[in-house]
């Protein structure tokens, strides 16, 4: 059950100077909670509070942070159907996708805290070069500094704590914005992250309105700025970034190709959770599926009939796979987008039909590349089939796209397997399962307009933290 009002937390405090932001039962479109925005001073105090607090963040011993990691993963643990819940409520996730992001957060912070006590360096062998011997070269990691996070609605929980887990493993105090649409999720996070051992001053989240929102990507006292959205807002961010270092993970336009060798029943049902989990609101699902044309026709058959029996709305209904999109605008968007499509020889083989934030599940076929539904972030319960006759053209045409996140590919033929590891534009091409696939230790961003840099937690640690050599000469060393 949500509280009547939330506050957002400031220097690891709970505040609560007002209650303007109304967050959104998205099922029903009533108001389920408040929530406390912030202002542009308190993003300033936020920033300032964390660059006080980074000493003694840098200075806390490994076994420390991952103690504080642990502590709060148990601390979700304990929690988990509230959590599910408040997905449920505030982002309109099916229950079923709602606990298995709680799942995956707890996994978040479990594989943080890991990884806080394995940032190791390394040692150089100076004597490589003539001029080196009788010197000794070592390298350690050290936290970059203040980190600014902002994330989105669709993962408002894991994606949150993609940013949050690697920056406490690393040693780095954090201001997160989280989503306006999803405040709540990273709020009960901050409630967490209270109880720790963090140094005073070291988390702040805030909700607040895009008005005051640039300080999060302009404080002078962020050294990083990691931002994951869409495309237009990142780049933008990156401009006025400045020096900050900074990490984009934007939109995608996920394909999949499927080989007559694989399993048709298993590539179905892939493609199926695919295109449909977290209701197609996800950087990664399954957009665009190249399918042979030697089994395209049952592929299409049989992929349509399961689509249509899907069950719609109520995200609290355990047997829903599809449910309302963050907001009625977002469906509106994707039904103009595939009346668009249609007027220029597309043909719906299945769902097209909104009701207000919903939108049933779409097959549609014969979608000019150019058309929106074949070349932008769909990000909703759309598919687009493509039948090709030969293996390479498929691997063109998912490259045939400004974005770059992950691709699938089935197919049993490990030379082909290579050949698509070599040749997809993509960060991340996943063999024998869709693009969707996330196993939440592992690389993940993409490339062109998909983003720059990686999250995943040992690679987040990459970016959270900077080399730092130390040359030492050894003066009864011949020379």
């Amino acid at each position: 059950m949500l509280s009547a009002t939330y506050p957002f937390w400031l220097a690891s405090r709970a505040v609560q100077p007002n209650a303007d932001l109304a967050v959104l039962d998205k099922h029903t479109g009533a108001v389920a909670t408040r929530v406390a925005q912030a202002s542009a001073s308190d993003i300033d105090a936020a920033f300032d509070a964390a660059a006080v607090a980074a000493p003694a963040m840098a200075a806390m011993p490994a076994h420390q942070r991952r103690d504080v990691l642990l502590q709060a993963a148990s601390a979700f643990a304990a929690q988990r159907e509230l959590l599910a819940e408040v997905l449920c409520v505030e982002a309109g996730k099916p229950i079923r996708d709602a606990r298995g992001e709680v799942t995956r957060l707890i996994d978040t912070f479990q594989l943080a805290a890991a990884e806080a006590t394995r940032i190791s360096g390394e040692v150089l062998p100076m004597d490589a070069s003539p001029r080196g011997v009788g010197l000794h070269g070592f390298v350690k990691r050290v936290p970059i500094g203040v980190c600014s996070f902002i994330s989105p609605f669709n993962f408002p929980l894991n994606l949150a704590a993609h940013k949050i887990a690697p920056a406490i493993a690393a040693g780095c105090p954090f201001v997160l914005k989280p989503a306006s649409w999803t405040p709540v999720s990273a709020l009960l996070m901050g409630e967490v992250l209270a109880q720790t051992s963090l140094p005073a001053g070291a988390f702040s989240i805030l909700p607040c309105t895009r008005e005051v929102a640039d300080g999060f990507s302009t404080h002078p006292q962020a050294a990083l700025v990691s931002f994951t959205g869409s495309p237009e807002v990142g780049w933008a961010l990156k401009q006025r970034a400045g020096k900050k270092k900074v990490v984009l993970e934007l939109g995608g336009n996920a394909a999949a190709i499927v080989e007559p060798d694989w399993d048709l029943e298993d590539a179905l049902a892939r493609c199926l959770t695919g295109a449909y989990y977290q209701s197609g609101q996800s950087c990664i699902k399954a957009q665009r599926l190249y399918v042979h044309r030697s089994i395209y026709a049952a592929f299409e058959a049989r992929f349509v009939a399961a689509s249509q029996a899907l069950v719609c709305g109520d995200p609290h209904d355990e047997r829903t796979t599809v449910g309302p999109l963050i907001a009625e605008k977002e469906a509106l968007r994707l039904e103009q987008w595939i009346q668009s499509a249609c007027a220029r020889g597309a043909r719906v083989l299945c769902g097209g039909t909104r009701r207000g934030a919903l939108l049933e599940p779409t097959v549609l076929v014969n979608v000019p590349e150019d058309e929106p539904l074949h070349a932008e972030e769909a990000f909703g319960p759309v598919v687009v089939l493509i039948p090709y006759d030969h293996y390479e053209d498929a691997l063109d045409a998912v490259n045939r796209s400004r974005f770059g996140l992950q691709a699938g590919v089935f197919t049993r033929d490990y030379s082909k397997a290579l050949r698509a590891w070599d040749r997809l534009q993509v960060g991340g091409v996943i063999i024998g399962d869709v693009p969707n696939w996330r196993v939440d230790h592992m690389p993940y961003g993409g490339v062109k307009d998909s983003g720059q840099g990686r999250e995943g937690v040992r690679d987040a640690l990459l970016e959270l933290t900077e080399p730092r050599l130390m040359v030492l000469r050894d003066r009864a060393a011949p020379h």
